[in-house]
């Protein structure tokens, strides 16, 4: 099948573009490199069933080039990290909704298969833990600029979903659960790659809050498994999906484990969240998803523990 991947020089897109080419599918890339990198995708660019164009998803006329030779749409393609989003809300929220909304008109014409990549963000504040598709989401105040995101990619869904039952546009909607591997980036605020850099820099491992608020974290590699899954089966079409893993840790526990896996002499060090973000600033406790549902359609249960994670990630900063 010949497959578009939205943001595929990105972190997901470039592993699952890796994975689709190895399935033997055919791959289009468009990426405008705002947070993707071409050095993600550098390893594949002569492969011959690669495609990538360097271009917006604001770029009508291309989209709709685009979507019309694929089959198959990812789009990932967004606005990533707690620390952009804070920053920038006006880039976020334009880049997450107009995004998406070009994508699904263009898609809709010919009833073309798109997955839209959501995130764990959008259940907010809510403390119906483990979450579950179908629970309601507790969105913060509009004068915290933090739930900008959570916002734009619920609108997102309810987007999608519209297409589904108005138009009859096959979507599938995947809500990641803190996403790590090798080539994902700090730049943006993601914790994992930021640990192990100044782990391995020895520089002191900066936590934010006071390190109470858990986490789970998904090894890239499993989630693109369910995705190869879910793009060929048709019972996902018009549902939402969380796709993590359940092995809950604490942002301090994660420190201390990144340490002593790189056998780093850092001091771990806590920061508050209004000098590391902005005043006012508010973070959910814990994050951890219900995989009842997607594990019962296609049979998916993470492989990947914390502590491999974190191997993987060290191994790859470190070039090994």
């Amino acid at each position: 099948m010949r497959i578009l991947i939205t943001g595929g020089a990105g972190f997901i897109g470039s592993h699952l573009a890796e994975a689709l080419l190895a399935d033997g599918h055919e791959v289009f890339v468009l990426d405008d490199l705002s947070t993707g990198s071409i050095d993600n995708i550098a390893h594949i660019k002569a492969h011959d069933r690669f495609h990538y164009t360097i271009d917006s998803v604001f770029n009508e006329p291309l989209v709709a080039e685009l979507v019309d030779r694929a089959a198959v749409v990812f789009h990932f393609a967004a606005a990533v990290g707690v620390k952009l989003i804070v920053q920038e809300p006006v880039h976020t929220i334009e880049t997450n909704v107009h995004g998406t909304e070009v994508i699904l008109r263009h898609a809709a014409k010919k009833r073309k298969l798109v997955f839209i990549a959501s995130t764990s963000e959008v259940y907010g504040k809510s403390a119906d833990v483990p979450f579950r598709e179908t629970a309601d989401l507790v969105l913060g105040a509009t004068t915290r600029h933090r739930w900008a995101y959570a916002c734009s990619k619920a609108l997102d869904e309810f987007l999608a979903l519209a297409h589904w039952k108005e138009r009859k546009l096959p979507v599938v909607i995947v809500r990641f659960f803190n996403t790590v591997g090798p080539r994902q980036t700090g730049q943006y605020g993601m914790v994992v790659p930021t640990f192990v850099r100044q782990a391995l820099a020895g520089e002191p491992i900066t936590v934010f809050g006071d390190g109470t608020q858990s986490r789970s974290f998904t090894y890239v590699g499993d989630v693109v498994g369910a995705l190869l899954k879910l793009m060929v089966e048709p019972r996902a079409v018009g549902e939402v999906f969380n796709i993590g893993n359940v092995e809950e840790v604490s942002i301090r526990g994660l420190a201390e484990r990144v340490k002593a896996l790189t056998g780093s002499a850092s001091e771990i060090v806590t920061i508050p969240y209004d000098q590391a973000y902005e005043a006012g600033f508010e973070d959910m406790p814990r994050r951890v998803p219900d995989l009842t549902k997607i594990e019962a359609l296609i049979g998916y249960r993470p492989e990947v523990g914390l502590d491999e994670i974190i191997r993987r990630v060290v191994e790859s900063q470190r070039g090994v």
